[in-house]
């Protein structure tokens, strides 16, 4: 059954964890949004009152079932195409390694917008300096340091062992944000990762993940998305 990804069309954002995932698998999926009236087929799917409506893309739908939030579409999918392990305690591990995922990419937007997002960033460019100068003090090396440190335990291939998860996919979509977002200070702090520097290499030279980084369907980073290029935070 053809899957269709629901999230906002000129962004990767939070959807792209779950581009990740479908690619990697192979799975056949549209991303609605980015076809002709998808825009308005996501926000009337939203405005629904009926049912089990999605609170905010992405969100991905199956026949008559839809699934929100990154994480459990994560956790859905993972079972289902090899990119989880099997037994339930191996799955809610997984789980939770997207999760602390999703709590560090809310921390990454907001150095660019540390007063909220209904604010410009240059309404709060001070905050963010000093967001940002925290962020790289204290929480990279917090959120980095935990997952180099669990490759290490485990031979350093990949977070459970020799087989993918759809966490070593994320990981490798942080890496590549953050390298986009702070070059300089990203260079800077590689040497102190040099297990998530092999993972990111090697999610990155899987056969569809490299078909799919060469092709149209990857979105380019741009400063409407969570990783922002601001020259003044990269100092």
């Amino acid at each position: 059954m053809k899957y269709e990804l629901y999230y906002w069309p000129g962004i990767q954002g939070r959807g792209e964890y779950v581009r990740l995932a479908l690619e990697d698998a192979g799975a056949d999926y549209a991303d609605v949004a980015r076809g002709n009236r998808g825009m308005a087929a996501m926000m009337k799917m939203m405005q629904a009152r009926k049912g089990t409506p999605p609170f905010a893309p992405p969100f991905l739908k199956i026949g008559k079932l839809v699934i929100g939030q990154t994480a459990n579409i994560l956790l859905y999918l993972g079972s289902r195409h090899a990119l989880a392990p099997k037994a339930e305690a191996g799955k809610l591990w997984v789980h939770q390694l997207q999760l602390t995922v999703t709590d560090f990419v809310l921390e990454v937007h907001d150095t660019h917008h540390p007063l909220g997002p209904s604010l410009y960033y240059e309404d709060q460019r001070a905050p963010a300096k000093k967001r940002t100068e925290e962020f790289w003090q204290q929480r990279v090396p917090k959120y980095l340091g935990y997952f180099e440190g669990l490759l290490k335990s485990n031979g350093g291939f990949y977070l459970t062992g020799r087989r993918v998860t759809y966490a070593d996919l994320s990981l490798f979509q942080i890496v590549e944000g953050l390298r986009y977002a702070f070059p300089n200070r990203m260079k800077a702090f590689e040497r102190r990762i040099p297990g998530l520097v092999d993972l990111h290499d090697r999610v990155a030279n899987r056969p569809n993940i490299k078909a799919y980084l060469a092709s149209d369907r990857r979105i380019a980073f741009n400063e409407d998305g969570i990783f922002r290029r601001y020259k003044a935070l990269d100092l």
